[in-house]
């Protein structure tokens, strides 16, 4: 077991960085980063800082350098490969005072991998058995350039490769275990649980002011939002000594949080909306199908895209034209002229016509201008009008939502469309 740096009982600190030119302009999205902090989250590391950083050396050496002093463990990604930009090795020598050596073994197993493949080295291949002096080498069975570890400062780094499933591979089968046996010994053994709870419906501003009052009586447990359009996700986590203990604190701050957001949320576990609906479905054995004018089918495709969904979907009209609505739903020209394509008596129609024509237990359908073009003062770009015809008889609903892209409209009218199913579903 090595000497932890931090103070007797803190939490271990942490910090991840990634290299290269494309992941600091945003040529490439940084998932790398993201996956690792949620692996050392697991073994009740504190992460304090993701970091992107260019092909410089000279900054990446000053970045090592700076985590040292401060983190206790740091995972590095990309810039080990054979090309002039792969200045990973270099930097961390600099960093450390050390020379850059080659590894026999490191030089063997790069040789296999290409073998493996009856392909030869070129001469750049050898760049990628330079390491820093004393560096422990982390084999790469999934590709050429292996990782290696070191300790900078204070803190034990860990260098691998930018490719997301030749780091994955390492991050399991070397870097977590490495952590788990050598750095965190029994006394500092930090748990880390969290929980996500969904919902959809409420602004931001609003969602925060529910949260005052649990964040108050919870202060153990952290409490975040993550929107993601047109969801919110209220994340909360907690590192402690005891998992049972801080798995119950967690819960109970789950509960009080449920209470302040009400009928808003829609799932405890992380489930999409369509996957609560179809779970209700499929545990009360009803069906649904679905008439669309302004989602254009998003509806009907998120409802598919559970697995199982031939148990309660059983099928979809896409209709955009007025004469489509009243050929193959039904709908009542009259209506359509007295009160035009997007209003709730055409949408109760619509869902009427498909349940009836289908033969399930309830009509879902939409009407609505998603724009950017057609609204009016009466019917404004983002008018929707949804509709559930089930058992019990047939309710419409009118919304007008505050957005002026097509795409985020339609978007956001199949959520309104589905959530609505669902409040019918377990009312």
């Amino acid at each position: 077991m090595k000497e932890a740096h931090s103070p007797d009982h803190a939490p271990l600190l942490a910090q991840v960085v990634s290299t290269g030119d494309e992941v600091l302009t945003g040529a490439i999205v940084d998932t790398n980063s993201a996956f690792i902090a949620a692996r050392l989250l697991e073994v009740g590391l504190h992460v304090t800082r993701h970091t992107a950083v260019g092909d410089d050396a000279l900054r990446l050496r000053d970045l090592l350098v700076e985590i040292g002093d401060h983190a206790d463990i740091a995972v590095v990604t990309g810039g080990l490969g054979p090309t002039v930009d792969d200045i990973t090795a270099r930097a961390a020598a600099d960093a450390a005072g050390v020379a850059l050596v080659e590894n026999a073994a490191a030089l063997a197993s790069i040789q296999a991998f290409f073998e493996r493949f009856s392909r030869s080295m070129s001469p750049s291949d050898h760049k990628q058995a330079l390491f820093p002096e004393n560096a422990d080498i982390l084999f790469n069975r999934s590709g050429t350039a292996p990782g290696f570890a070191m300790t900078i400062g204070k803190c034990r780094f860990f260098f691998l490769p930018g490719v997301p499933r030749e780091m994955q591979t390492m991050m399991a089968e070397l870097v977590i275990p490495a952590i788990r046996a050598d750095y965190i010994p029994p006394d500092r053994q930090q748990h880390y649980r969290e929980k996500q709870l969904s919902l959809f419906g409420l602004p931001e501003a609003e969602v925060n002011q529910r949260l005052i009052e649990p964040s108050k009586q919870f202060k153990e447990v952290k409490l975040g939002m993550l929107a993601r359009f047109p969801v919110i996700i209220v994340k909360l986590f907690a590192f402690g000594r005891d998992p049972d203990e801080i798995g119950s604190r967690i819960e109970a701050a789950a509960g009080r949080v449920h209470e302040a957001l009400g009928r808003w949320m829609f799932s405890d576990n992380g489930d999409a909306l369509e996957t609560v609906v179809a779970g209700l479905l499929t545990g009360k054995g009803l069906t649904v199908a679905v008439a669309e004018s302004c989602t254009g089918g998003l509806i009907s495709d998120r409802l598919t895209n559970v697995s199982g969904s031939s148990d309660y979907f059983l099928m979809s009209a896409v209709t955009y034209a007025n004469e489509a609505k009243t050929a193959i739903l039904g709908v009542s020209p009259d209506t359509i002229e007295a009160h035009g394509a997007v209003s709730e008596q055409t949408a109760g129609e619509m869902a009427a016509g498909i349940r009836r024509i289908s033969g399930a237990d309830y009509g879902v359908a939409t009407s609505g201008i998603a724009g950017p073009t057609g609204g009016t003062d009466d019917k404004p770009v983002g008018t929707l009008c949804v509709a559930i015809a089930g058992p019990q008889g047939v309710i419409s609903k009118r919304r007008v939502l505050p957005f002026r892209d097509r795409a985020a409209n339609k978007e956001i009218f199949a959520y309104v469309a589905l959530d609505m199913l669902r409040r019918e579903l377990i009312a």
